[in-house]
């Protein structure tokens, strides 16, 4: 199956994790919230899938290009 891997587009801090492992989730759906420079930045799933792995939690740095989730695409 062809997988996605969701990277981050901006350093920060995970302010909210939005999907569990094992959830189905659709394009545009918020995968989690990073609060960069006093604003919150939504990462969205740019496919329909099954999230598989997610490697940050809330309260997490993370940095520019961070692999945060990956979706194995259906």
């Amino acid at each position: 199956m062809k997988t996605i891997h969701v990277r981050s587009e901006i350093s920060g801090t995970v302010c909210e994790v939005g999907v569990t492992v094992g959830q189905q989730v659709q394009e545009g759906d918020i995968i989690l919230t990073i609060e960069s420079m006093k604003m919150e930045i939504p990462i969205e799933a740019a496919c329909n899938g099954t999230v598989t792995q997610i490697n940050h939690r809330e309260g997490d740095p993370i940095n520019e290009d961070d692999e945060i989730a990956i979706i194995e695409v259906s």
